[in-house]
């Protein structure tokens, strides 16, 4: 059960105007959500900088590939939410573990997202999954590079995507991404010590 103030913080969270680092809001909706599953402050403050990461990821890819059709609203809201199992698995939020990935899926169904939205909470884990849509690839993709982790197989997946539509060799697309995101990992620690100062339990 939430609290009026527990709510307020969430909100606040989700919300309110940052300046270090500088994120953007989540999503309105994710936002009341977030409140109504009673979502930990250190969660809500996970979702924020993975989704501001997403948004410079689509918006870089969006400039770089025009002709790649990528529906930057699901990747968003896909960043947005993709860890929000970990209301229900809470010792997820600070140590390793998968249980939150079907939870959230769930979770999101249960609270009337569709499916092609609640997919991002259960399988941005499994970027490597036969099938895997580019919108996915760029949530998982956010969801490692906001803390400056570079997986190689993920960006790779991303940039043979890129080059596949784009009509440019691999390389310049390798080279591209990597510039861009060593330019996003510059700020992973601002975004690192903004998330701890959030605490694991309301």
């Amino acid at each position: 059960m939430t609290t009026p103030a527990a709510t307020a913080r969430v909100l606040s969270i989700a919300l309110d105007e940052t300046s270090d680092p500088p994120l953007r809001p989540l999503p309105a909706a994710v936002a009341r959500l977030l409140a109504e599953v009673a979502a930990p402050p250190r969660l809500v403050a996970h979702l924020r900088a993975v989704h501001d990461v997403a948004g410079r990821i689509a918006d870089w890819v969006g400039g770089r590939c025009p002709a790649l059709v990528v529906d930057r609203d699901a990747v968003l809201f896909g960043a947005a939410t993709h860890d929000i199992g970990k209301v229900l698995h809470p010792g997820e939020l600070s140590g390793p573990g998968s249980r939150h990935e079907a939870a959230g899926r769930d979770l999101l169904l249960a609270h009337g997202v569709p499916d092609q939205l609640a997919r991002f909470a259960g399988g941005h884990a499994t970027w490597d999954a036969p099938g895997v849509g580019m919108e996915d690839l760029l949530v998982s993709l956010a969801d490692k590079v906001w803390k400056n982790k570079r997986v190689p197989g993920l960006e790779d997946l991303v940039v043979a995507e890129l080059a596949r539509v784009g009509g440019r060799p691999v390389w310049e697309e390798f080279l591209a991404l990597d510039a861009f995101l060593t330019d996003v990992g510059e700020d992973a620690d601002r975004r690192l010590a903004w998330q701890a100062g959030h605490p694991v339990r309301g």
